[in-house]
């Protein structure tokens, strides 16, 4: 079965994600996106399973050690670094390839859907495989200082849908930071 791969990303103006291994927008928090962030990555759609999350390992690291693991979620860690699994986590994978087999045999009973949390490179694999992908992202209209970045969303690989079930369409504004969400749609090949 081709399982849809979702990822979930917050981004500035110029598609950075992050700082220093913080948010960009940190210390600022933005409690709303937050709680959009674990609505969606923490609601399976079949009762009795659990939604996977899958981050490398710095973006394991950059949640705050009483937040790990995401709760109510299999948090997979992606490291060729890591000898042992991290503290906390529930799964260690070489690699995204190696996640997605693992969802797919040994966690296949009890996984719902599958959301990539980032960082960077492992974005870019997912918008970058085959299959139905979507991108959930938040668009902060604001930019910060960034030095980690999501890579451009194609225009002839995503399509913005003009909707989804559970992401409110209009404009969000926290702390003074405004926001909206978008989903993006692989677009079939």
């Amino acid at each position: 079965m081709s399982r849809i791969l979702n990822g979930i990303v917050a981004v500035c103006p110029d598609l950075g994600i992050g700082n220093n291994g913080n948010l960009p927008w940190h210390p600022v928090r933005l409690n709303n996106e937050f709680k959009h962030f674990r609505k969606m990555t923490a609601t399976p759609s079949v009762d009795g399973k659990q939604n996977v999350v899958i981050m490398g390992r710095k973006t394991w690291f950059s949640i705050p050690e009483k937040n790990r693991p995401l709760n109510n979620r299999i948090n997979i860690v992606l490291s060729r670094e890591c000898k042992a699994l991290p503290a906390g986590a529930h799964h260690l994978a070489r690699d995204f390839s190696s996640a997605l087999r693992l969802v797919d045999t040994e966690l296949a009973q009890q996984a719902d859907h599958v959301w990539v949390i980032g960082g960077s490179s492992l974005y870019k694999e997912m918008m970058e495989s085959p299959g139905t992908r979507r991108l959930f992202v938040t668009r902060i209209l604001k930019q910060f200082e960034c030095d980690t970045f999501l890579p451009e969303i194609s225009s002839d690989k995503y399509r913005l849908l003009p909707e989804f079930p559970g992401v409110p369409q209009e404009l969000q504004e926290e702390n003074g930071i405004q926001y909206r969400f978008e989903v993006y749609e692989s677009i079939q090949q």
